[in-house]
């Protein structure tokens, strides 16, 4: 089998007027308290991978235009949805009011691992909630959650940079959502 690597032309991506008319995964992402402008790029442009439906930025996470967010979001700032609410309490409950399940992504008493977490058909829009790179996801916020979900981990560390945890959970809830996509 030969493999070729294909150019930027040839992955056949949406330009982004039909991006934003595209039907999204009905996961709104909140970055709370995010400290690095490297790690909220790298979010951005997850989620324009898999089609999120919202960024939702809150506390000290900055927000776009930044050079900082730019240079690792590569114009995913200009795609996916995105918000501010300084306090992310109202912002959450905001979304529970509009249906949404949520899912904080931390490390606590009676955690769901994220390969056993199945979103049940009462749970198809979902608010995921990463939190800031060293405290996580605050306690108030862990409390107002429908279920918390953990990345296993076998190594020595007690947890992944924030980047790279957005990734390995939105690429999983977006299988488990959109087996539609996988299978085109």
């Amino acid at each position: 089998m030969e493999y070729k690597k294909l150019k930027n032309s040839e992955l056949e991506r949406l330009d982004l007027n039909r991006f934003k008319a595209a039907d999204k995964t009905p996961i709104r992402v909140v970055l709370d308290d995010i400290r690095s402008l490297n790690n909220i790029g790298s979010v951005f442009r997850t989620c324009d991978a898999f089609r999120i439906e919202q960024v939702i930025l809150c506390g000290i996470t900055a927000t776009p235009p930044h050079k900082d967010i730019q240079k690792t979001a590569l114009g995913a700032t200009d795609s996916v949805v995105w918000s501010y609410c300084e306090d992310i309490l109202p912002a959450l409950k905001d979304a529970r009011e509009q249906g949404y399940t949520l899912c904080g992504v931390e490390q606590t008493k009676n955690a769901i691992m994220l390969d056993k977490f199945e979103p049940s058909v009462s749970q198809q829009k979902l608010v995921v909630i990463f939190g800031n790179e060293v405290k996580g996801v605050s306690q108030a916020a862990i409390d107002l959650c429908d279920v918390v979900i953990e990345i296993p981990q076998f190594g020595t560390k007690h947890s992944l940079n924030i980047a790279v945890s957005a990734g390995v959970v939105l690429w999983d809830l977006f299988t488990k959502l959109r087996p539609d996509f996988l299978n085109q």
